[in-house]
């Protein structure tokens, strides 16, 4: 009996944790650039016994998410007709870089803004140091910047605003299991392989849509409801049997 309830809570564990990955694809639908999640599951320890007509089955302890791959897939653009706003068409992110802790992180989300940002000038003549000089640069508006092709932040001017900025596309060898930061924000392990140009094509003025699939989505919900329900209703009928055999002892 105490087999039949592990296995059963387990599977209810685990159908809960997909149903999370399946409900924050549906959240955010309608967020610009974001990318899907598909979780994917592994046996756990389980052994053969033998059958009844000297065949082996299989005899295990349930299944277990090892985690949720991310479909870097895309859907398409929204046109959004605005100066600041950009998609990649093809492989290859955008690569932003934060000031406050000087690390860089990659994204398919090209709603861009303008920040301040800070670069040496000339050197004082009283004190020998170089002075601040402050600019626009282009930013995603939480304090990270986007770089450029040339690996340096992006200067905004009057001049510049209207045209195509030259913003870099980055990829890596292999983007299978890169770690989600949040807010679209990615970050490589070390099976990605080295940071290398993209072969995308940049486009002005729209925005990769997400590539979620409603409806995709909701039937994988209703599974995991289902199957949830039926791991909740096994550890109901083992407490059952248990407490009948337990009464004829």
């Amino acid at each position: 009996m105490n087999q039949s309830f592990y296995t059963a809570a387990v599977g209810a564990w685990q159908q809960q944790e997909r149903l999370n990955v399946h409900g924050n694809n549906i959240a955010n639908v309608n967020n610009y650039g974001f990318k899907a999640k598909k979780p994917s599951f592994a046996a756990l320890m389980y052994d053969f016994i033998a059958g009844a007509q000297a065949d082996e089955l299989p005899r295990g302890t349930g299944t277990y998410m090892v985690g949720a791959d991310t479909d870097f897939g895309s859907t398409g653009f929204a046109d959004t007709g605005l100066d600041l706003d950009y998609a990649i068409e093809g492989h290859g992110f955008f690569a932003l870089w934060d000031p406050a802790s000087g690390e860089y992180s990659y994204t398919r989300d090209g709603s861009f803004t303008t920040a301040e940002s800070y670069v040496e000038g000339a050197v004082d003549p009283d004190t020998g140091e170089p002075t601040q000089e402050a600019k626009w640069s282009l930013s995603d508006g939480d304090g990270r910047f986007v770089m450029g092709r040339d690996g340096r932040l992006i200067e905004l001017t009057e001049e510049n605003e209207k045209s195509e900025l030259p913003i870099g596309i980055f990829d890596f060898v292999n983007t299978n299991g890169m770690l989600h930061v949040g807010r679209n924000r990615f970050v490589p392990v070390e099976k990605n392989g080295q940071l290398q140009m993209g072969q995308g094509k940049l486009v002005k003025g729209y925005l990769e849509r997400s590539n979620t699939d409603l409806a995709h989505e909701m039937v994988k919900v209703i599974e995991s409801q289902r199957s949830f329900s039926y791991a909740l209703k096994m550890i109901q009928t083992s407490d059952e049997i248990e407490t009948t055999v337990n009464g004829l002892r």
